[in-house]
């Protein structure tokens, strides 16, 4: 495996990685602002692979075609279809993504060959990903369907960075690793789930919002409707920042400044903090529909540092072992040519 088919494979994995947590930003903004059923159709949008810029370039009766459809409430906006539109396009952009990725990763199935199952199993759930989407557009946006659609971006994203992160365990240092508590990776483990019950639980409230919105326009009114899951959602916050907290002094009092790990529990500390204060704005000026999308996207981006965290934990510790076991093996060669025994030969 030479250093430049290693470097192009990281290169590729880490701007496809970027692409999706793109796409789960403009699929947040799709859904505050209202533009899922932008596009009522799919693959086409409107019968066109183009979509229009006007309702005059639709045919007069085009409402009635889509209520025989099942689609009765259709109506032509230029900025909701655009909306969804571009959200497909980034779609289609991260599956030719998916698939280079896919392919540059062919050259670690030899040495490596986790890195290319976990790239096939990738390109493949984008495709299913892609037919999720057209099931969601054909449900007239089931608020089940739009959760496991979500979930699913979720697995996406952490198995590429899963690849990514595989590719490069050979050059992961591990310095300082072993002085991290014994609880650490339990801790991380359980703090992972936590954050993707949290989503969840914030998908849920989102779907109240759209049922609660369509009879009542007035924000100020929406949070006091609102069911149990939300005061479940807003109390766990507290729960989720001070075990993401504990991560993150653990790191910074055990791992030097200048590795990877130590910057990305920073970020992870930002993200944290970042994404409370979205929720209080949000609970403060009534759910306005432009913080809406960055409150998922954040918690998107807090589920795949914490991964990273844990694998740079994984393969930190496995290349540390490996390192002390090649000290080991020299400082026994060398004892062993002066004709002395040592203990553990």
């Amino acid at each position: 495996m030479t250093e430049s088919k290693i470097r192009r494979f990281r290169t590729l994995g880490v701007t496809t990685v970027v692409a999706v947590y793109c796409l789960i930003l403009i699929a947040g903004a799709v859904r505050a602002t209202g533009s899922g059923m932008g596009c009522p159709d799919w693959p086409t949008c409107f019968g066109q692979w183009i979509p229009p810029m006007s309702e005059s370039q639709l045919p007069a009766d085009y409402q009635q075609i889509y209520a025989d459809r099942g689609y009765a409430e259709t109506e032509f906006n230029p900025t909701k279809t655009w909306i969804e539109y571009t959200n497909r396009l980034v779609g289609v952009l991260i599956g030719i993504l998916i698939f280079f990725t896919m392919l540059s990763s062919r050259h670690f199935r030899v040495e490596n060959n986790l890195v290319t199952r976990l790239s096939v199993f990738a390109f493949f759930a984008v495709v299913f990903q892609g037919w999720l989407g057209s099931r969601v557009v054909a449900s007239n946006l089931h608020p089940g369907m739009i959760t496991l659609h979500m979930l699913l971006a979720q697995l996406i994203v952490a198995v590429l960075i899963c690849a990514v992160m595989r590719s490069q365990r050979e050059v992961i240092s591990g310095q300082g690793m072993d002085r991290l508590p014994a609880s650490f990776n339990t801790v991380l483990t359980v703090v992972m789930v936590m954050t993707l019950i949290q989503m969840v639980m914030g998908t849920q409230v989102r779907e109240a919002i759209d049922i609660i919105a369509r009879s009542d326009d007035t924000r100020s009114v929406w949070i006091e409707q609102l069911p149990l899951i939300f005061l479940v959602h807003r109390s766990f916050s507290s729960l989720i920042l001070f075990s993401n907290l504990w991560v993150v002094w653990q790191v910074w009092k055990h791992i030097p400044s200048a590795h990877p790990m130590y910057r990305f529990a920073l970020a992870l500390a930002g993200l944290i903090v970042s994404t409370i204060l979205i929720g209080v704005i949000m609970d403060r000026l009534h759910i306005p529909a432009f913080f809406q999308p960055f409150h998922l996207w954040l918690a998107s981006l807090i589920f795949g540092v914490q991964i990273t965290i844990f694998l740079f934990l994984r393969y930190g510790l496995q290349q540390g072992t490996v390192m002390s076991d090649q000290q080991s093996g020299t400082e026994t060669r060398t004892v062993a040519g002066t004709g002395a025994v040592t203990p553990g030969m």
